[in-house]
């Protein structure tokens, strides 16, 4: 047996009395099976109610529900009128976590997360998403009753960094509808980067497939325990139960950040190791908008993922928030520039959103900026930077910018309000054109 446990310590909030819930995500076979395995172990625990949602009937509008006990397993098939995603959470995943925690018997509730439901959507709506019908409970979002106690997340040592730099996409692999536009990269790069743990099936990954491979999670996810195993049969309830004790205090635990957050999260190593290392780029001028969507090209090969927001001359009111996962990217909007807000809109913004815009506060252009954090495993950090500099306005632009604001206004702007990449063909562009993504991509 070799498991290696890596990185943190936790201490518990006594006070908060709501019942804890720990999510378990995984991408397809392996990490599937990691995630099956897990959820057996801790359901052995008497106080544990494990629930899955098997949504591989969803386009016929079939959802099958297990929960299972230290002592009973039972299966439900629900049929939705609407066969998505959401309507799975909203009918009946979140009704059942207000529910469970009512009962005195339930100490912990585990969600172990079919492929196609992303533990950052699923935190969000527990947090935001209003709970309704429940007996004996008020109207309410599931987080009244619930917590997160902790995101962990699997995922197959040989596979994954294939799949977190690919362009496929998840319909593609059967594992989400024909209109689910998601690709492989953006779900794999999300579990790991909105994880509080990690358990990587290293069996039959080679010496330096593993090292790159730790080299990458150590700056995705650095605070991040994470548990590296060449038998999954040899992880049990204690291993298990060891390594979420371990998960930081501070950890994310379902807390879904906004675009202004940070980007740089837990201080992850900014050296270069295995060929990967984190790329920063800062600007105080905007992109051009065309040169800018010329030089994108370069965060597609050998990069696992970008993000960071956006200040483009044709847009100078709007912060634009840029996101890419492997070999496909999205740009949308995420709110205005306090600048180009009033004095009664600025005053209701976030208080450390505009504590940190007032370091750098710029006379001409206030908290307008470019700041972008991009992690690459097998690019030149010198050519992405050449190719981020070059889309920048030159100094004549910059001038236009400030003083000609109706001139920029009329350049040509592929991103316009909505945009995707690989670039669609004119005919689907203007069937979207009108569609727009929130900060995390998700088309509203």
């Amino acid at each position: 047996m070799k498991i290696v446990i890596e990185r943190g310590c936790r201490v518990l909030d006594q006070s908060d009395r709501r019942t804890p819930v720990v999510l378990l995500a995984g991408f397809a076979g392996p990490a599937m099976t990691g995630v099956e395995h897990i959820a057996a172990k801790l359901s052995e625990d008497a106080g544990t109610v494990v629930v899955h949602h098997d949504l591989a009937e969803l386009r016929e509008g079939v959802v099958r529900r297990t929960v299972r006990t230290a002592g009973r397993v039972s299966t439900t098939v629900l049929e939705l009128a609407h066969g998505c995603v959401s309507c799975t959470l909203r009918a009946d995943l979140l009704p059942m976590l207000c529910t469970l925690a009512a009962r005195d018997h339930v100490r912990r509730i585990v969600l172990a997360l079919d492929p196609a439901i992303e533990a950052e959507a699923l935190c969000q709506a527990i947090e935001h998403v209003e709970v309704t019908g429940v007996t004996d409970r008020v109207d309410g979002p599931a987080a009244r009753n619930v917590r997160v106690e902790a995101v962990l997340t699997c995922l197959d040592g040989e596979q994954w960094l294939a799949d977190a730099t690919g362009d496929e996409a998840l319909a593609d692999r059967g594992l989400a509808g024909a209109d689910d536009d998601r690709t492989v990269a953006q779900v794999a790069v999300g579990q790991v980067d909105f994880a509080d743990a990690l358990v990587v099936l290293a069996a039959g990954a080679d010496t330096l497939d593993r090292e790159r491979l730790g080299a990458v999670l150590a700056r995705m996810a650095p605070m991040a325990p994470v548990a590296w195993l060449e038998r999954l049969s040899d992880f049990d309830a204690v291993e298990i139960g060891a390594l979420l004790t371990r998960v930081p205090a501070d950890s994310r635990r379902g807390r879904v950040f906004d675009a202004h957050a940070p980007l740089l999260r837990g201080q992850p190593p900014l050296d270069t190791d295995c060929g990967v290392t984190i790329v920063e780029f800062a600007a105080r001028r905007p992109f051009h908008p065309v040169r800018l969507h010329d030089a994108l090209d370069v965060l597609f090969d050998g990069v696992v993922t970008a993000r960071g927001r956006v200040w483009l001359a044709t847009q100078p009111e709007q912060v634009v928030w840029l996101e890419s996962a492997g070999g496909g990217l999205r740009v949308g909007s995420a709110g205005r520039w306090l600048a180009a807000m009033s004095p009664e809109e600025r005053g209701a913004a976030d208080p450390a959103r505009v504590a940190m815009a007032a370091l750098g506060w710029d006379e001409r252009f206030g908290d307008r900026e470019v700041s972008l954090v991009i992690l690459a495993h097998d690019a030149d950090p010198a050519e992405i930077r050449h190719a981020l500099h070059w889309a920048l306005v030159e100094d004549d632009e910059l001038l236009l910018v400030d003083r000609a604001p109706e001139r920029v206004a009329l350049w040509e702007d592929p991103f316009g309000d909505w945009h995707e990449d690989p670039c669609a063909d004119p005919a689907e562009t203007a069937a979207t054109a009108s569609e727009r993504t929130n900060p995390r991509g998700e088309t509203a």
